[in-house]
């Protein structure tokens, strides 16, 4: 309602000998109670949708708990029966470890990538982990003799990925299908190699023949220890290059503005720095080196020198049997401490955390805000009609 109009109305209720002034008032007056009637009506029907929607909330967080803690304990009881039947399968007959890797790799590697995909951490698996598991699966399924092809695996295997289990501390939570995930993407590779270098029958034979006491390097005697060296560390090491070349190209160049426009599209740098800079560690440290605008720059050199550094590792554990079996129970080991510390620190703060989200998240309605909330869904006309009566009823005051 314009000034000139409250102006009228004004002069209208003040003009006492105006026969109609009477019934001007009193319409203006019911229009107010209808107004105020109005507003009451909606008011508490604001304050029952507002209670409804928080009960609706309490019971899908009550729903989502419930399954949540069901998924765990299938999750649970399925890991640890695996493996159990793993570590069996791995004394009795460990000649079919290539196998169950192979049906690991089919089955689940597929499923986290529709994960990943709706999570928006796709990128992830353009690591490297994936692209050594990828060319494991070839050697495994369709060159399975070829030794120098074993050899490349197997530095990759023992090499970056086992000490990316230790390093970045791989926790082995049976109640958590992704972390399981992950572990076994690091661990059982090793594991492959490890039963067909050392425990397979057929390599077995092949490495004691007849009329010899003494064990053989490998199928083949080979004394020349620079092939040992160019198919365990320089090969492997030329593969990982072309590997980190691809990735830059592709996350850096190719899928740059993409990554630019969304930041909730997480790559292993993102996430890495993240955790680095928030714990303002000696990572973080190191890739400010040359400064921030060349952090991925010193990411890719550190990741280089981690790199050089355990396939280099690779050749006397490829050469000892002692060694090999000793590392075997460092990852596992290491897993398992990971694991446990999860259980036991991270998990009760997360805990902790989430019902405190819950609780500020479902907080009961103050009753003085109902009037201002429902007002503020009134129709145009009726906010002008409650503004001039509220007016009309000071003016009479």
């Amino acid at each position: 309602m314009s000034s000139s109009d409250g102006e009228i109305i004004e002069e209208v209720l003040n003009n006492d000998e105006d026969p109609g002034a009477n019934d001007l008032r009193q319409r203006l007056r019911d229009r107010t109670k209808t107004v105020v009637h109005t507003k009451e009506i909606l008011s508490k029907q604001a304050t029952r949708t507002k209670v409804k929607i928080a009960k609706q909330a309490v019971k899908i967080a009550k729903q989502a708990e419930e399954h949540e803690r069901f998924i765990n304990k299938v999750t649970h009881f399925l890991g640890v029966f695996g493996f159990g039947g793993f570590c069996y399968l791995l004394g009795a007959r460990p000649q079919d470890i290539p196998y169950v890797y192979c049906f690991f790799y089919f089955t689940f590697v597929p499923l986290r990538w529709m994960y990943y995909r709706y999570k928006k951490w796709h990128y992830y698996l353009l690591d490297f982990c994936y692209y050594a598991n990828t060319i494991f699966l070839v050697n495994l399924l369709l060159y399975p003799k070829n030794e120098k092809f074993f050899m490349v695996c197997f530095s990759f295997a023992e090499g970056p990925l086992a000490w990316a289990l230790i390093v970045w501390r791989c926790s082995l939570v049976f109640n958590s299908v992704d972390k399981l995930v992950s572990v076994l993407i690091h661990l059982l590779p090793g594991l492959v190699f490890f039963t067909i270098r050392w425990w397979n029958p057929a390599t077995f034979e092949a490495m004691h023949p007849e009329g010899t006491a003494r064990r053989v390097l490998w199928p083949y005697v080979v004394q020349d220890k620079t092939f040992l060296l160019n198919w365990l560390f320089w090969v492997p090491l030329a593969a990982y290059t072309l590997w980190q070349t691809l990735y830059f190209l592709i996350v850096n160049v190719l899928r740059r503005q993409r990554l630019l426009r969304d930041p909730e599209v997480m790559t292993s740098y993102r996430e890495l720095s993240k955790k680095a800079q928030k714990a303002n560690n000696v990572w973080w440290r190191l890739s400010g080196v040359l400064g921030d605008q060349n952090r991925m720059l010193m990411y890719i050199l550190l990741q280089g020198l981690f790199t050089v550094a355990t396939m280099a590792l690779t050749v006397p554990i490829f050469l000892s049997y002692r060694l090999h079996v000793v590392f075997q129970f460092l990852k596992v080991s290491a897993a398992v401490w990971n694991g446990g510390s999860f259980l036991l620190e991270v998990m009760p703060r997360q805990v902790i955390l989430k019902e405190k989200k819950k609780k500020s998240e479902i907080k009961p309605v103050p009753t003085g805000e109902h009037d201002d909330a429902a007002s503020s869904h009134l129709p145009e006309p009726a906010m002008k009609m409650s503004s001039s009566a509220e007016a009309l009823q000071s003016q009479q005051e």
